[in-house]
């Protein structure tokens, strides 16, 4: 008995993985390139919006300088002619028409919010996901972009009447006489509609970049 006791082969027992474990390595397996590949794509749209950010405030520091133009050339606009007789003396201010005074204090509104509105695009840059900045920022740069528009629009329609007249109604083309007045107003004419086209493009891209965060 004893040498069948030592001639018995030693039994060694190995356990067989489980089909779960199996199960779940392989699908872990299968899902890591998925991850992967999806961490990979939502990186894209992160620059994307950080991208659209930094255009925001570039568009927005060039709005500032395109409205303070506007405001300083109308504001400053003061031409006295050589000539003047016992009573009367020829002198052309901007605030001698409403519609410059408008133009005035649109334009100045209008640049004084752009430059308060500065740190909100700065935010938007450094978090890009937050929609709620962007959302003010389009909602405000819509009613500046209104009001800088119409201010451009009135001061253009009385600037065409000062260089050509109008025969129907006896206007006679006041810049003939009051060319350097004349050339004032229409450089801040022109700057005012460059900023309000710059306000355009703002509410564009926040309108885009809103739409890209759902």
């Amino acid at each position: 008995m004893d040498s069948d006791k030592s001639g018995e082969a030693t039994k060694i027992s190995i356990q067989e993985p489980k089909a779960e474990t199996k199960g779940k390595g392989i699908i872990a397996g299968a899902l890591a390139p998925v991850i992967v590949a999806a961490k990979a794509a939502r990186r894209p749209r992160k620059g994307w919006k950080k991208g659209a950010a930094i255009f925001d405030l570039v568009l927005r520091l060039s709005a500032i300088v395109a409205g303070f133009a506007a405001t300083s050339l109308m504001g400053t606009t003061d031409q006295t002619l050589p000539f003047f007789t016992q009573f009367f003396q020829f002198h052309a201010q901007y605030n001698d028409l409403p519609t410059f005074l408008f133009f005035v204090i649109a334009n100045a509104i209008a640049s004084g919010y752009l430059v308060l509105s500065l740190p909100f695009s700065i935010v938007c840059i450094i978090r890009s996901h937050a929609s709620g900045p962007r959302l003010l920022l389009l909602i405000l740069d819509s009613v500046m972009m209104g009001l800088t528009t119409s201010a451009a629009s009135a001061s253009a329609a009385i600037v065409y009447l000062a260089h050509n007249g109008n025969s129907s109604a006896n206007w006679n083309a006041f810049c003939q006489q009051f060319g350097n007045f004349c050339q004032q107003v229409s450089s801040a004419v022109v700057a005012s509609l460059i900023a309000a086209t710059l306000l355009l493009s703002l509410v564009v891209v926040s309108a885009f970049a809103l739409r890209k965060m759902k």
